[in-house]
């Protein structure tokens, strides 16, 4: 198991739009995607449980990543969020 951190960077948080963009990315893994936010846990490839966690801007991430070429994926996934818009 890989463990990142992130910082959401988005101005609106990981609201309805950037949630999909983040499960859509996430879903081509085919490992295990969790984050904890606020001593909170979910799962990436479920919005559902994005929209819980409640991440606005500035809101630091832990992300687990469990699979093959968990590294790798780790680092694109933690670009992909630092990078998301609307």
């Amino acid at each position: 198991m890989v463990q990142r951190e992130v910082i959401v960077v988005n101005e609106s948080g990981i609201h309805a739009r950037p949630a999909a963009a983040v499960v859509n990315f996430v879903k081509s893994f085919k490992g295990t995607v969790d984050v904890t936010h606020n001593n909170k846990r979910g799962n990436l490839k479920s919005i559902i449980s994005i929209m819980s966690l409640g991440m606005r801007k500035g809101s630091a991430l832990v992300l687990d990543i469990e699979g093959e070429d968990e590294e790798q994926f780790a680092d694109r996934l933690v670009n992909f969020i630092s990078s998301l818009e609307g």
